[in-house]
Order: C-alpha cells, then structure tokens, then sequence
C-alpha cells in the first residue's frame, strides 16, 4: 500500500508505548522522523494533559467568592494562567531560570517584573558589548535566552521610563512564545462543596478580648470529584523566533507530567490532585501532520468505577501520528 505526504509531511507507522518513551532522537534513529539539529524543535507536537481533583479546589474563582471556577453547564475549570503559573513554579523547583515569579516562589530579590529586567542589565550590556546599535530585537533574543519560561510562553516587556530611571531600563517588546496551553475543564458536571469554617483566634484583640470577631468565620470550598482535561501544542515557526529547542520542548513534557509536585496548600492537600495521564504527539514536519483540534478530537477519556479515568486515543483519527501516553503523579 502506498502512502503519500499529507501537508508536506512523510507517513509514519504508528507507534505507542505507555512504558518505553521515546524522544524525537529515538525516532530519529528509528528512521521515523527526517534527521534535523537536535537542538532546534523541527517538528510539530501536541499534547493532553488528564488530571484528578479529590476534595480539593483547584482554582478558586475571586468574583465567585473563591469558590471553583465552573461553566454555566457545572463542569469544573482550571485557568489557562493558573496552569502555566504551577508549570513556572515546576521550572523553579528544577533550577530553571524563570522571568515571571510568584512571590510565594521567588528565589531572587526581586519584587517585580521591572526589578527583575533592570537587575538583568549589567548582564545584557555584556552580551551586545561591542555592537553599534542596540535593537528591541536584541533584548528580545537576550530575554529569550536568559528565561526558559519568555522562550515557551512568550512575554509583553512594556516599563515606562520614570523619573530617575535610565534610558536603557525603559522597553516596549512583545515577544509570541511557541507553547499554548488551553484552559482545562472536567469530563462531566462536579459537585461544589461549601463548608463554614471557624478560627480558633481572632485575628486582632478588641474591646472584649473573649468575644469571637467576625474575622474567625470562613467558607472554604471543594469539589468532591473531577476529571479535568486540557490540551496544549508547541508551534516550530515560533520556536525558531524564541530559541525553544528539542531539550525545551523535553523539559516542558517533563514538569507536565509532575505538574502538581510541590503544589500542595490548604485549599489542595497533598495527594488531592493527580496528574492520570500525559498524552504527547509527535508530528513528524514542522507544520504538524493533521491541524491540532484533529489530533485533540482524538482523545478518549472515560470515567471508571475506581476512580481512575480510562484514557485511549482514537488511532482510526489519526492515522500515521506517533504519541505516547505516559503516567502522571
């Protein structure tokens, strides 16, 4: 039987392996993929990310009170922004150098975006010394290299210049990143608990020392059960612009499937979110062999009487795609 390219892309025979992974080097050798500079993204990838919610709140939503954020029809949601916010702070827990830090995960002194852009200037001097003119697109390639999560996501630098600033500290970029990742929403409608909580202590003593202020009541919130899905894709024409390499796009599949390391609190106790399964595809060109909202249509995730959700991709979709389908924690 012959085939034939689709989109400008080689047919491959499908291959899947929940244990043995195989990187873009591996398919390489196996003759899967034509042979590129392993250190630049050459080819298109997609990918799902299928999580649990056990009486936990995953994203409190701050015009509802804090309670977890849901759609009109019941399903639970999880921001876009609070998932690439628990994927930066996985970055910093690895040792990677991160741009926009939580000040609950801040490993360095500054306390705003700008502080940090100006505490990086002595350092972007050194790396266009010598040159005759400094453009936008020189900080734009520097901020790409120094910060892992301005190469993925991209970033808008926009500080105007106040009294007493310098020249130099004074910048207006965009920068568009290569790796999209899309709000995440449960499978099926969830159930919200809401519980009233006291404290044991008032927060600032008061006339009458004994008597309980109205600072000791609360709310907290939950959802009992959930099934959360979100999909995500890594586009090679903008990974060339930014720099995000094959060792980027490894590391990035990497802390999906450890997302929620470290990421305990009150509102998320440990063991209350679990990441089920990461599904990652390997397109075989750089303009993907099938658009992504094909290959996303091909996930399969099935609720099943112990709890752990059943994930399949529909192989028929998507003919000639090699993924993986990978363990979370």
């Amino acid at each position: 039987m012959n085939h034939f390219p689709l989109h400008g892309c080689m047919h491959i025979t499908q291959h899947k392996n929940d244990k043995n992974k195989k990187g873009a080097r591996e398919l390489v050798m196996l003759g899967l993929m034509p042979k590129t500079n392993m250190s630049v993204l050459g080819h298109k990838i997609d990918f799902a990310l299928v999580f649990t919610v056990r009486n936990a709140n995953p994203n409190g939503d701050p015009l509802d009170g804090g309670r977890p954020r849901t759609t009109y029809d019941g399903r639970g949601e999880v921001s876009d922004v609070c998932l690439k916010r628990k994927i930066r702070n996985r970055l910093l827990d690895e040792g990677y150098s991160v741009f926009v830090q939580s000040d609950d995960h801040r490993v360095d002194k500054c306390r705003s975006l700008k502080d940090r852009v100006v505490d990086a200037a002595d350092e972007f001097k050194k790396e266009v010394e010598g040159k005759e003119e400094v453009t936008d697109d020189d900080y734009a390639a520097f901020a790409c290299k120094k910060w892992i999560d301005v190469r993925a996501f991209g970033q808008v630098f926009a500080f105007k210049e106040k009294k007493g600033d310098k020249k130099e500290d004074s910048v207006s970029i965009g920068i568009r990143g290569p790796v999209t990742i899309q709000s995440a929403f449960s499978i099926a409608p969830v159930n919200i608990v809401s519980l009233q909580i006291t404290k044991s202590v008032n927060l600032e003593t008061g006339n009458d020392p004994d008597k309980k202020g109205a600072d000791t009541m609360g709310t907290k919130h939950r959802v009992e059960f959930g099934v959360y899905t979100t999909f995500g894709s890594i586009n090679v024409q903008t990974a060339e612009k930014t720099g995000f390499s094959e060792e980027d796009a490894e590391v990035i599949k990497d802390i999906l499937r450890t997302l929620f390391r470290n990421d305990a609190s009150s509102a998320r106790p440990d063991g209350s979110m679990e990441v089920v399964r990461l599904v990652w595809w390997t397109h075989n060109c750089p303009n993907g062999q099938y658009s992504s909202a094909r290959v996303h249509r091909s996930l399969r995730v099935t609720e099943s009487e112990n709890g752990i959700p059943i994930v399949t991709v529909d192989d028929s979709a998507i003919p000639g795609l090699y993924y993986e389908i990978l363990d979370g924690e």
